[in-house]
């Protein structure tokens, strides 16, 4: 089998179990903190609590302004089964970087994995992270290149991959959407702070032994009960009503 291919091939298979990807990092994170290696943040320190969130936030809003501005059909939007793109999407955030949504991934996990206090495996799974998506991203390019052809290489040679250069941003040609977003998010979004409370209880329990309600800090204990509160609202609204179903919008 040629490289390109078996570069396609492998990229396929690890978007098919991507899902897994944070369960490894949780793995990885626990042996840290169990082995005594989140030397830079052995304390609760609320300021900096506040930095990670931030940063695992600030993921969230570029994945909102993504998924916020695509139709149905465009580019961004992929399958268990594969590719699906009847329009190759080039405005809006697609005008400043070809990867979005793994732009958004990479920040969120960024701050739940600078939370944990150790800048060697900060170091390494940023690593870890390029190496599994590059072969993802290259899939999905060679897709997009295959499909659309000369309009895809135009599109590519001004847009960076993965890092935005926002000096070329043109506005999108599709309404933003709250309700898209809330109807795709509400998981990811509950995802962040059932992390961070995950982290933190773990640390609270090698560092001072604790089993009772201080397992975990009173601030991650809020936004646990903020974010579990949004989950359970937002899954309601879409399993039982239609508040959140918006034209044209409609993914598999």
């Amino acid at each position: 089998m040629a490289l390109i291919e078996e570069l396609d091939r492998s990229g396929s298979w690890l978007f098919r179990w991507r899902s897994f990807m944070p369960l490894v990092l949780y793995v990885m994170a626990a042996l840290v903190i169990f082995l005594g290696q989140d030397v830079h943040m052995e304390h609760f320190d609320l300021s900096w609590s506040l930095i990670c969130l931030g940063i695992a936030m600030l993921g969230q809003f570029i994945r909102a302004v993504t998924i916020g501005h695509t139709p149905k059909g465009t580019s961004g939007r992929n399958t268990k089964e594969g590719q699906v793109a009847e329009v190759l999407n080039t405005k809006g955030i697609y005008s400043v970087v070809r990867h979005p949504l793994y732009l958004g991934n990479f920040f969120m996990w960024l701050g739940i994995i600078m939370y944990v206090g150790n800048w060697w495996f900060t170091a390494v799974c940023c690593l870890l992270y390029w190496l599994y998506y590059e072969r993802i991203m290259f899939t999905e390019e060679y897709f997009l290149r295959h499909k659309f052809g000369q309009s895809y290489l135009q599109w590519s040679e001004k847009v960076p991959a993965f890092w935005p250069r926002l000096t070329q941003w043109t506005s999108s040609d599709a309404d933003f959407s709250m309700r898209n977003v809330l109807k795709r998010e509400y998981s990811g979004f509950f995802a962040v702070f059932l992390s961070f409370a995950l982290v933190d209880a773990m640390k609270n329990y090698v560092r001072y032994e604790y089993t009772d309600w201080r397992l975990v800090d009173p601030f991650w204990q809020y936004a646990f009960a903020f974010g579990l509160c949004c989950f359970v609202l937002l899954r309601s609204l879409k399993k039982y009503t239609n508040v959140l179903n918006v034209a044209g919008r409609e993914f598999m």
